[in-house]
């Protein structure tokens, strides 16, 4: 079997077509739920109000269905990695496996226990053989999924709850729905998967890295075709189209996004990825554009199959 080609760090840079959803939302005001919303300044440096998903919304989204692909395909995760609590692992369950009473001795701990906790980071606060505050950086990352000025808003819903024996009157509520073309970018450090940042060395085996960076993607695939955000059990998002740049680097020269706010945002990445190979001839940067969902599904196809996590030497 031929070797498959280093990834070192993989970004999307796309415009995601969402409608009916209320996938984040700011909270309620008497019986109105409000819709979150943020101020952007667009590439003619002119703000506006606009709906919003956060990144912390899309991380929880990638999580779950990672810790899902784990789950099925026996890879190691911590008691609380398999509940999807923001802890992520327990000071008990590291204090068993510890050995070395140190951060680097407590990351080990953590990158060996837990798939999750190693690609998706945590803080520990707890004491583990001494040691407290050692953190674990996230390489999953996303930004605000932001919606496009003028190509989006909110709409609100009347909606009655009905009487019941213990509310024996209707009870009237509104409801949002959002729709809009929406700026989306994340970016993977996907060399990271099992590297201990104090020791700078991988405690877990290569073919362990494999899987890991499988289920890394795979989390990111399912959480594009199927966002389990806020309100979906009613309000499922309409998702009509998916179209972008994925750029991805064999090298530590990071992989480059440009914000879909910016029209031209494609056409920059190119030149910025052309521009990189011609600084540095080992960063081997290569852009994979995409139209739609399917073509987004079949680069996310090959890349999860021939490609395997970049390791340092």
């Amino acid at each position: 079997m031929s070797e498959k080609t280093k990834i070192a760090s993989l970004s999307i840079s796309a415009e995601i077509t969402l409608n009916m959803h209320s996938l984040n939302n700011e909270g309620g005001e008497g019986n109105q739920i409000i819709t979150r919303q943020v101020t952007v300044v667009d590439d003619k440096k002119e703000p506006h109000t606009v709906n919003a998903i956060s990144g912390d919304m899309f991380k929880h989204i990638h999580a779950g269905h990672q810790a899902n692909y784990c789950v099925e395909n026996a890879l190691k995760l911590s008691e609380k990695a398999k509940l999807l609590s923001p802890d992520r692992i327990s000071a008990d369950e590291l204090n068993k496996v510890v050995k070395e009473k140190s951060q680097a001795g407590v990351q080990d701990g953590i990158i060996s226990t837990c798939t999750i906790t190693d690609t998706h980071g945590v803080l520990m606060v707890d004491d583990v053989k001494g040691i407290k505050n050692t953190p674990r950086k996230s390489l999953v990352e996303f930004g605000w999924t932001i919606g496009k000025p003028t190509v989006s808003d909110t709409e609100t819903h009347f909606h009655m709850r009905g009487a019941t024996q213990d509310s024996p009157n209707p009870t009237p509520f509104n409801r949002p729905t959002n729709h809009g073309v929406y700026a989306f970018i994340c970016s993977l450090d996907l060399y990271k998967i099992g590297f201990n940042e104090f020791k700078r060395e991988y405690p877990i085996e290569e073919s362990e890295r494999l899987e890991r960076y499988k289920s890394v993607m795979m989390g990111l695939l399912n959480s594009v075709l199927n966002p389990k955000g806020a309100m979906t059990s009613t309000q499922k998002p309409h998702i009509t189209n998916f179209a972008g740049v994925i750029t991805i680097s064999e090298s530590m020269t990071p992989a480059p996004t440009v914000s879909p706010l910016n029209d031209t945002y494609d056409t920059q990445i190119l030149k910025i990825t052309e521009n990189l190979n011609k600084i540095d001839k080992k960063a081997k940067l290569q852009c994979l554009s995409f139209n739609s969902m399917d073509e987004f599904t079949e680069k996310m196809a090959d890349l999860i199959n021939e490609y395997e996590p970049y390791r340092i030497s």
